[in-house]
Order: structure tokens, then C-alpha cells, then sequence
């Protein structure tokens, strides 16, 4: 009897056809909306740690899951993604990026004020 692991989680659309090239078995399932959701956002987190202990040539694998991600959030929620680059740029007009390392140790407002 082949060995089984158990993974449960969201994977990429060709990851099947990867498995049957390799000459392997697997069983998948179509995912509803909300299970869906919900998995996306899972995903999403798990490979933001992922980045945690990338190393650095590994950087942009990471870097490009994410972006992934990112873009199948938006197109499943219906947001193109030129009007999250707009947003992003809009946020980065008003509180700046983050190129100049800046740590905030305390202050005395809530956080987001």
C-alpha cells in the first residue's frame, strides 16, 4: 500500500497534473465559496511565515506566492488589482513606506490613530 499525506490545504490549479507526472495518486475536492475564502486568507498566511525563515535567494519564491495570492484575493472578491496598486499608492502618499526602517517603541495613542 502507497504511503498518504495528508496535506488539506489550498494548492496552485496545476498541482494535480505535477503529481500525475510524477506517476502519483492524490484526491482533491472543489472548494465552495466561503470554505474558499477562508482557505485563501489560510494560504495567504501561511506562506507570509513562510518568508520568516526564507532565505534570501529563496526571497522572491515567497515574494511571488504572496503576489499570487494577493491578486486571487482581489479578483475573488471582485477588486481589480490596478485599484489595489492605487489604494497602495495612496496609503504610501499619506503615511510614507517603510524605507526608512522607522521602529515606534511607544506613543501615547492607540494603534491606527
Amino acid at each position: 500500500m502507497t504511503k498518504r499525506y495528508y496535506h488539506k490545504k489550498l494548492i496552485r490549479d496545476k498541482v494535480p497534473q505535477k503529481i500525475e507526472r510524477n506517476h502519483g495518486t492524490y484526491e482533491t475536492r472543489i472548494l465552495g465559496t466561503r470554505e474558499f475564502e477562508k482557505e485563501l486568507k489560510k494560504k495567504l498566511l501561511e506562506e507570509a511565515k513562510e518568508i520568516i525563515t526564507a532565505p534570501k535567494g529563496g526571497m522572491i519564491n515567497e515574494l511571488a506566492d504572496i503576489l499570487e495570492l494577493i491578486k486571487s484575493v482581489a479578483t475573488h472578491y471582485k477588486i481589480p488589482f490596478k485599484k489595489v496598486e492605487r489604494f497602495q499608492q495612496e496609503k504610501q502618499n499619506k503615511l510614507g513606506a517603510f524605507k526608512k526602517r522607522i521602529f515606534l517603541i511607544w506613543s501615547d495613542q492607540a494603534a491606527g490613530k
